[in-house]
């Protein structure tokens, strides 16, 4: 079964994917090229818009338990990055030093506000650890295609399988009904876990399955590397990167709920 991943491990993986955002800006033959995952972005935006996340969670979390986020954004948070690019790599490294070391200090287990609040994931210093590992992964992808390398690499093993499970319930389990006949899920990656999302009028669910549910079908299913379905997750790359089986239809409207 996979486990999440204990908190410093996770502050290493921010750290890790965090240093190799900032060598493909560094690489980057130009700041004003676009980035094909965030439309309307040059890199220059997207190295604000990650510097900016890293230092405004670190307000979140520092803030403690809260029924709403500390006045600002990740706008706001960002409106000290420079433009030359040395500064703008100095400015990343310290939004990552003052996050990394925000977390380490709360611990795991202490309460923040979160967005993902009727989700299967807590609100707490250690579910904002294990999502900035994702947003650096994901974005660190972002930089390195901008910067011209045509087939970026996959995602880190160790970040991609504890992220399929992470977007899973972070950004995939909710309260509200789901709208169409009740229908399973299945998540399956090569790297050997499997996760089955439940979608009802009671709302979105997820679970990881065992040996136990080998003989229970789900409606519909996807099958890729943790890498291929986190960057399909997140519109990276296409659906049909991954292995579709069962009532696709499930998983195009699953794509496109809007809950």
């Amino acid at each position: 079964m996979h486990t999440t991943p204990e908190l410093p491990e996770l502050l290493k993986l921010i750290e890790d994917r965090s240093s190799a955002f900032r060598a493909a800006v560094q690489a980057a033959p130009d700041l004003d090229a676009e980035v094909a995952g965030c439309p309307g972005w040059t890199l220059t935006v997207l190295a604000r818009h990650l510097g900016g996340v890293q230092r405004r969670w670190s307000g979140i979390v520092a803030a403690g338990p809260a029924d709403a986020p500390p006045p600002g954004t990740w706008q706001t948070a960002a409106e000290s990055a420079p433009e030359e690019r040395e500064a703008l790599l100095d400015w990343l490294a310290e939004s990552t030093r003052q996050l990394v070391d925000t977390l380490r200090e709360a611990g795991p287990d202490r309460g923040c506000w979160t967005w993902w609040g009727d989700t299967q994931s807590p609100e707490t210093s250690g579910a904002v650890a294990r999502h900035q590992v994702q947003e650096a992964a994901v974005h660190t992808y972002d930089a390195q295609l901008a910067g011209g390398v045509a087939q970026p690499p996959a995602l880190p093993e160790e970040v991609a399988v504890d992220g399929v499970e992470e977007f899973s319930t972070t950004c995939g389990t909710t309260e509200t009904p789901w709208p169409h006949e009740p229908a399973t899920v299945d998540v399956h990656i090569t790297e050997g876990y499997s996760w089955r999302l439940t979608l009802s009028a009671d709302g979105s669910s997820v679970r990881q399955l065992s040996d136990a549910d080998a003989g229970s079908a789900a409606t519909a299913f996807m099958r890729g590397t943790a890498s291929d379905v986190i960057l399909v997750s997140y519109d990276r790359i296409p659906l049909d990167t991954l292995e579709l089986g069962g009532d696709v239809s499930v998983v195009e409207r699953l794509r496109t709920w809007e809950f």
